[in-house]
């Protein structure tokens, strides 16, 4: 039986050199690539077709959620892991419905994570505790009861551009991240702020914060679109 391959996201190297070393010392896992923020982290799923992804919630560039989005639609072979301390029925609720096949705390034990890789990998749903079974019953009924979303609406570079101008980078800046041209990346700003309703800057970051794109407790330039 081949060992289980794996890709580490997260943007602090030290996590991710605990992660490793803690992940390794089972003999049917292998690490296969790192990255450091979001757009790595998807860049590195399609380049390796791991099995699993271990990713951080809160990523640069590009969250967790928005990752774990990509991932579930684009390369569903691999399964999404996300770690996170925020224990909130939304966060989690989120997660299960962009595909995460498991949601691990961070202060959570080490026999938490190793059994959630082992969950995802057969296709099985994990949570840690204290969150329980019941938060996939209340995720499938709400999602069930849910009106439309006009984040869905979103092409997934929209979605790009949308994580990337939250944290205040400017068309330029987005352009050189996302490999495309200043005005490419205009039109897709301009086309995504349509979509969601946002006449400005403020709005966005309100919106970003509101879902989880960026945290509330961390400050964010104000540039103008």
């Amino acid at each position: 039986m081949s060992a289980t391959s794996i890709v580490l996201a997260d943007d602090h190297q030290l996590v991710r050199r605990g992660l490793r070393a803690l992940l390794e010392a089972e003999p049917d896992f292998s690490i296969i690539g790192e990255a450091a923020n979001g757009l790595e982290a998807a860049e590195s799923v399609q380049r390796l077709g791991p099995d699993i992804l271990i990713v951080d919630l809160k990523m640069p560039n590009l969250s967790g959620l928005e990752v774990t989005r990509q991932v579930s639609q684009r390369w569903p072979r691999t399964r999404v892991v996300i770690l996170s301390m925020y224990s909130d029925e939304g966060y989690v609720l989120e997660a299960l419905r962009n595909g995460a096949s498991a949601y691990v705390l961070k202060q959570s034990s080490t026999d938490d994570l190793i059994r959630a890789v082992r969950h995802a990998v057969v296709g099985r749903h994990y949570l840690s505790p204290p969150l329980s079974e019941r938060a996939i019953d209340v995720y499938r009924e709400k999602v069930k009861n849910a009106a439309p979303d006009p984040y869905d609406t979103l092409t997934h570079r929209e979605r790009e551009v949308l994580h990337l101008a939250a944290e205040g980078n400017s068309n330029a800046e987005t352009a050189a991240r996302l490999s495309i041209s200043p005005r490419t990346a205009e039109v897709h700003r301009v086309n995504m702020r349509r979509k969601l309703g946002l006449r400005n800057q403020t709005e966005l970051v309100v919106y970003a914060i509101r879902r989880g794109i960026i945290p509330a407790d961390e400050p964010y330039p104000s540039r103008g679109l």
